[in-house]
């Protein structure tokens, strides 16, 4: 399906080679709520876009380490319907807009998050999403890693701002630093300008803290936490973003000062206890125009750097779920959607 785009910068339409849209697509289905061996690729209908979205071809889609819990029904409210794509996010190409869409033309190159989405997830050739959820990829980034930004980069990026609204010099404490979210929140955190201490899982996750920024890093499992909070903040830390729970969380609100905050996503295990003291934030990431936009300045300011630590095609989607499930990675694993 050929198309023409006019270039914003000279003005001159310009041919764009588009695949023609099929009536039907490859998609990584479940027909029931289970483990990974639920999955199954089948041919599915193309989903339509209606006159406030865009259809996208994509290359990539995120495995976030939440989908295993969606995978076994852990959303569901009342009866699902089957087959269901699962997918929160992935990056590709515009390949039809609806008539309202003015933002995005066909042949942009973009990223989407959007959660529950009613036309399918992004475990599929095509995905039709609002436009608002919609934006083009920042241009330091590849479609791989483009393909798992949105989700993490979103919940980052809205832990520092908005939750916790860091300040250039203070100092925070990122627990679960090495995991998706918090390795691209500490790199946030230091773009505007905080001192960071992260708490990583492992020595691998150690030294990726410090690859990334980490003015302090340390291994939550076996290093001295309150040794190194003391030496890093004598008076006290002014934040923590946590990712994870549990004794060393609590451990280290010790040591934040009084009317210091903490903030942390929703759905963390063993979210903390309200203490005399401590502002406590919880949170979800938000999609939408403006937060998209401020992400794609945060990614170009900060170059920020995305760790794969495996990429597996649609077809090995089981695998890709099995390998989150068993924790521990350095990086976040990817679909190669467009992998044959």
């Amino acid at each position: 399906m050929p198309s023409t785009k006019t270039s914003r910068r000279t003005g001159v339409r310009a041919r764009i080679a588009l695949p023609s849209i099929p009536a039907t697509m490859r998609a990584a289905v479940i027909n029931r709520f289970g483990d990974s061996s639920v999955f199954s690729i089948e041919a599915v209908p193309m989903p339509r876009h209606g006159s406030d979205e865009v259809l996208i071809a994509l290359s990539a889609a995120g495995v976030g380490t939440w989908d295993p819990w969606l995978r076994s029904g852990g959303e569901a409210d009342g009866e699902a319907e089957f087959p269901l794509v699962l997918g929160t996010d992935g990056a590709g190409t515009v390949v039809a807009a609806g008539a309202k869409v003015t933002r995005l033309a066909v042949g942009d190159r973009v990223y989407s998050y959007t959660f529950n989405n009613p036309k399918g997830g992004f475990y599929a050739e095509y995905v039709a999403v609002p436009a608002a959820k919609v934006a083009r990829i920042p241009g330091r980034l590849d479609t791989i890693r483009a393909g798992v930004v949105p989700a993490i980069g979103l919940t980052a990026l809205q832990g520092v701002d908005d939750a916790l609204r860091i300040r250039d010099g203070e100092s925070v404490v990122i627990h679960g630093a090495s995991g998706n979210v918090g390795m691209l929140a500490l790199q946030f955190a230091k773009l505007r300008g905080a001192r960071v201490l992260a708490i990583a899982s492992g020595r691998d996750g150690v030294e990726l803290v410090r690859r990334l920024g980490a003015d302090v890093a340390v291994d939550g499992r076996s290093d001295d936490i309150d040794g190194a909070l003391e030496k890093f903040a004598p008076d006290g830390v002014d934040a923590v973003l946590a990712f994870a729970g549990g004794k060393e969380l609590t451990r280290v609100l010790d040591h934040v000062i009084k009317g210091g905050r903490l903030a942390y996503p929703n759905g963390i295990e063993h979210e903390p206890r309200k203490r005399r003291g401590l502002r406590i934030t919880n949170f979800d990431a938000q999609s939408g125009v403006r937060p998209l936009e401020r992400l794609g300045v945060a990614i170009e300011q900060s170059r920020l750097e995305v760790p794969i630590a495996a990429t597996f095609p649609l077809e090995d989607v089981a695998r890709a779920h099995q390998l989150v499930e068993k924790g521990h990675l350095v990086g976040a694993v990817v679909l190669d959607v467009s992998a044959q």
